[in-house]
C-alpha cells in the first residue's frame, strides 16, 4: 500500500474496472495529456498529407515539373504502386494489408502513453502510415489497389538522385528517427527512463 507523504493527502481517482482499482488523478491527467498529443500529431500530419497531395494533382496533372530552391527540391507528380524505389510494383495488395498491420502496431504500441516526446514520434508515425493507407485504398485504380501520390523529388527530377516522396513519407522518417533517438537515450513510453547497468551497480554500493 503506497502511503501519502505526511502533512498532505494524494488526489487519487477511481477508474472504471469492476476491482474499483484506485489510480492517481496526476497519473491520468499524464495519460491522457500524451494521447492527446499523440492523436492531435497524427491528425495533423494525414490532413497535411492529403491538402499538399491535391495540391499537387491540382497543379502538376500536366506532367509539369516545378523547380524550387534552386534545383534542392523538384515538385515532380508520380503514381507509385509499390514501395520506395518502385519495388514490388505488382504487389499493392500486399502493401495495403502491411500498411493496415503498421498502423495497428503503432494504435497497439501507444497504450499506457505518458511521455509527450513519444506520443510526439509515435503521432508521425501513425500519421505517415495512415496518410498512405488512405490513398491505397481509396485512390484509383481501386480499393485496396490505390496508387500514392508523390511529388517531391531532391537534387534532380524524376527521382533521379533519390526516390519521389510526400509528406507521409518524410513524417514516417522523422517518427522513426525520434523514436530511435528516445529509445537510445533510455526514455521509455511510460515516462520513466531506463537505468544502465552500470549506473544500477554503482547505486547499489
Amino acid at each position: 500500500m503506497t502511503q501519502a507523504p505526511s502533512g498532505g493527502k494524494t488526489d487519487r481517482s477511481v477508474d472504471g474496472d469492476a476491482g474499483g482499482t484506485l489510480r492517481p488523478a496526476g497519473r491520468t491527467s499524464t495519460v491522457r495529456a500524451a494521447l492527446a498529443v499523440f492523436g492531435g500529431v497524427a491528425l495533423v500530419m494525414i490532413i497535411l498529407d492529403q491538402w499538399t497531395k491535391q495540391l499537387a494533382l491540382d497543379a502538376l496533372s500536366d506532367h509539369r515539373v516545378i523547380r524550387w530552391l534552386g534545383g534542392v527540391i523538384y515538385l515532380d507528380l508520380t503514381f507509385n504502386s509499390g514501395a520506395a524505389f518502385s519495388m514490388g510494383t505488382s504487389m499493392t495488395f500486399v502493401f495495403t494489408i502491411i500498411a493496415i498491420v503498421v498502423v495497428a502496431g503503432i494504435l497497439w504500441f501507444s497504450r499506457g502513453l505518458r511521455s509527450w516526446p513519444w506520443a510526439v514520434a509515435l503521432g508521425l508515425l501513425l500519421g505517415g502510415a495512415a496518410g498512405n493507407l488512405i490513398d491505397r485504398l481509396f485512390r484509383a485504380p481501386g480499393p485496396f489497389q490505390g496508387h500514392v501520390v508523390d511529388f517531391i523529388s531532391v537534387f534532380a527530377p524524376a527521382a533521379e538522385k533519390f526516390p519521389i516522396f510526400n509528406i507521409a513519407d518524410s513524417a514516417l522518417t522523422v517518427g522513426v528517427a525520434l523514436a530511435f533517438g528516445l529509445e537510445l537515450f533510455g526514455l521509455r513510453r511510460d515516462g520513466t527512463r531506463a537505468v544502465s547497468r552500470k549506473s544500477a551497480s554503482g547505486s547499489g554500493d
